[in-house]
């Protein structure tokens, strides 16, 4: 027995507070990019091109965000009947396999730099400034990102701000390895590339594991099962409950369960308690609808 179906979608707010913060990191990682590139093409620093490279493929992530933003905020429709919202869990898997792309790709260029260290050159100090400016570009944007991703409780905004720490992350590597170049060690400049493209191969496998799983139906977290458990126990006329599923639908869960009533109510009085047990359970969780079964005891 199930109350009738009002699948929750993306509220206005919360798509506008991803639009934003997304093209606000649109604009960062495209000044970042033409200047890193600009200036380690110029400086002959492997390090600073990889790091350009980096934020290159943010650009492309950003991309990924506006597109699902745009498309898991569309209610169910008849090719959808449970609404959009996986858009967000196949764009954050987009966002790994990018992300492990571009870091092996670091690492073949970082392999072959190394085979002939006696042509590694001396990177101009330019390189050094630049990587740090991006460091602090990336590590503010990251702050801001996770801010808003926070608030709206999305994680595909949680996985692009991570994105952007990953690249404050490389970036400080990248200063570092540009200094100790400066400093007399040539080979410090691709072995920072070597790095970063590491850092950049561990978030990408993360993100992709992550998305992949909730793309094949993983369960709720323990402690997201236990609330909902909690909320439907406590509704006045339920006497208990069994086979209770849930399932990832982009940042909501979708849940089934089977609740247990005095098998001497009418149809009416059962369906009005299942009602309230959604209200509940749908009242302060993140949940996207519930599907009841009245059994009776």
């Amino acid at each position: 027995m199930s109350p009738p179906p009002a699948l929750r979608v993306e509220t206005p707010d919360r798509q506008a507070a991803a639009r934003r913060s997304t093209w606000v990191s649109v604009w960062v990682n495209l000044l970042l990019t033409g200047v890193q590139m600009a200036v380690g093409l110029f400086a002959q620093s492997q390090a600073l091109v990889a790091d350009a490279i980096h934020s290159l493929s943010d650009l492309v992530s950003d991309g990924l965000v506006l597109f699902a933003n745009k498309h898991s905020a569309k209610g169910p429709d008849a090719d959808h009947p449970y609404g959009h919202l996986r858009f967000e869990t196949a764009a954050t898997l987009g966002i790994g396999v990018l992300l492990g792309a571009v870091g092996l790709g670091m690492l073949w260029g970082s392999f072959q730099r190394l085979q002939a260290p006696e042509l590694i050159p001396v990177v101009h100090p330019a390189a050094f400034y630049v990587a740090l400016l991006a460091l602090l570009s990336k590590e503010l944007l990251f702050r801001y990102l996770l801010r808003v991703a926070r608030r709206v409780r999305s994680t595909l905004l949680v996985a692009n701000a991570w994105h952007a720490r990953s690249d404050a992350a490389s970036s400080l590597v990248v200063a570092m390895g540009v200094g100790a170049n400066l400093a007399g060690l040539p080979l410090a400049d691709p072995l920072a590339a070597l790095v970063v493209g590491l850092m950049i191969v561990r978030m990408g496998w993360k993100f992709s594991w992550q998305a992949f799983n909730d793309l094949v139906d993983r369960a709720a977290d323990a402690d997201t099962e236990r609330a909902i458990r909690e909320r439907i126990l406590g509704t006045p006329g339920v006497r208990g409950i069994h086979d209770l599923r849930t399932r990832k639908m982009g940042d909501m869960v979708w849940v089934e369960v089977d609740i247990e009533m005095d098998g001497r109510l009418t149809i009416e009085a059962g369906h009005a308690i299942a009602v309230e047990a959604r209200r509940r359970v749908m009242e302060d969780l993140p949940v996207l609808d519930v599907m009841t079964h009245f059994d009776p005891v």
